[in-house]
């Protein structure tokens, strides 16, 4: 890690503490962090994972991990919708599946103009993509080589602040489906205020409609190939590194709540209690054992690039446990701090509906457990 990328991650940290002052408001209103967003865009944090080559900061898929626990640990919304910007940007850096111009430009115009980019993929009738169902969003080819794109994606994170949406689509004539850029300003496009759920509400994961979007030839940045085997996405770490944040953030406030608390039938702080000190003391144990595989997997990634297509199930593993143990992590937390947790002021209440939505995000559960099973059996 070179100076520039130490300083970043220092950064990190007092953006994560001032991030902590303003998440409940956030939260509460349901608003997308705008202010949270401004200090990111002045810290640089957007170009974190821009090869330096493109003038980005180069950082690997280690030190993205460990940027994405530190914001998250202030506010998990954030955390989770910077991580959507800087892994789809770290994963077309590492496939380059685009062209070259197309890459290129977007990375200036991330280094220099802080733009910000993600993925609508989702929908309502397909569910997640993970699950290979074919887009309903269709493109249709114009006789000038452009297209014109309709349909309604969901999940969009980040909707209000975003300046380039990448879509999946269906191509009416060939079946095939193609991914497209389109920049926020194309005629046809708006933003439908959907988002109501309980969990990341910060995100603002609201509805993108496209009526008769039309786009450029260059609109179109690759067409998926059929029946291709997947390719390891060790960008997605991004988001165990996030629930894993919360997950210590709850860990953080029961262990200031034992420190502090005194009951009048005892004559110290229940942090001297056995059995307070047992749940603390097997959150850490857990908490330890989820970063250093989640940890030791990016190490992997970082120094064996030759070996990636091998990490394919230890990269979902990563995420089955991580989330799960951050569930577990804030569900041991409220006990520690009891009835007082589940008031709508406290911090603990709000972490755990956030890590609630790691069970969504991919892959899902089912998935990895059956991807493990696979493994075992095929390797005989």
């Amino acid at each position: 890690m070179n100076r520039s990328q130490k300083d970043l991650l220092e950064s990190a940290k007092n953006l994560s503490a001032s991030f902590a002052t303003r998440a409940a408001d956030y939260d509460r209103q349901a608003n997308f962090p705008f202010e949270n967003f401004n200090d990111i865009k002045k810290a640089g944090l957007l170009a974190a994972t821009i090869p330096e080559s493109y003038g980005g900061k180069g950082f690997g898929l280690y030190d993205f991990i460990l940027l994405q626990e530190t914001i998250a640990q202030g506010d998990g919304p954030t955390a989770l919708s910077l991580g959507w910007h800087l892994g789809t940007m770290m994963n077309i850096s590492t496939y380059r599946s685009w062209p070259e111009e197309t890459f290129k430009n977007i990375c200036t115009s991330i280094t220099t103009e802080n733009k910000i980019i993600n993925s609508a993929h989702s929908e309502a009738g397909t569910g997640s993509p993970a699950r290979g169902g074919l887009p309903e969003t269709s493109a249709k080819k114009t006789d000038n080589g452009g297209w014109v794109l309709n349909g309604r994606k969901t999940f969009t994170s980040m909707a209000p602040i975003l300046d380039y949406f990448i879509v999946s689509a269906t191509i009416t004539d060939t079946g095939e489906v193609g991914e497209f850029l389109l920049p926020r300003e194309s005629k046809g496009l708006s933003i439908s205020e959907t988002w109501n759920s309980v969990s990341m509400r910060a995100t603002r994961s609201d509805d993108l409609i496209l009526d008769n979007v039309r786009i450029d030839p260059d609109g179109l940045l690759y067409i998926k190939k059929r029946k291709s085997a997947p390719k390891p996405q060790g960008w997605l770490l991004h988001i165990p590194a996030c629930y894993l944040g919360i997950a210590i953030a709850a860990r953080n406030e029961a262990v200031h709540f034992a420190e502090t608390y005194q009951p009048n039938s005892l004559p110290h702080p229940i942090c001297q209690v056995a059995k307070v000190r047992e749940q603390i003391g097997r959150m850490d144990i857990d908490l330890t054992a989820a970063r250093h595989f989640l940890y030791s997997v990016a190490r992997k990634w970082d120094e064996s690039i030759e070996s990636r297509d091998e990490l394919v199930e230890e990269l979902a593993a990563v995420k089955y446990i991580a989330t799960n143990t951050a569930l577990s992590v804030v569900d041991e937390a409220m006990r520690v701090v009891g009835a007082q947790s589940l008031h709508e002021g406290h911090p603990l209440q709000r972490h755990y509906r956030d890590v609630r939505a790691g069970l969504h995000n991919p892959p899902a559960d089912d998935l990895t457990v059956e991807m493990m099973a696979k493994r075992a059996f095929d390797s005989k």
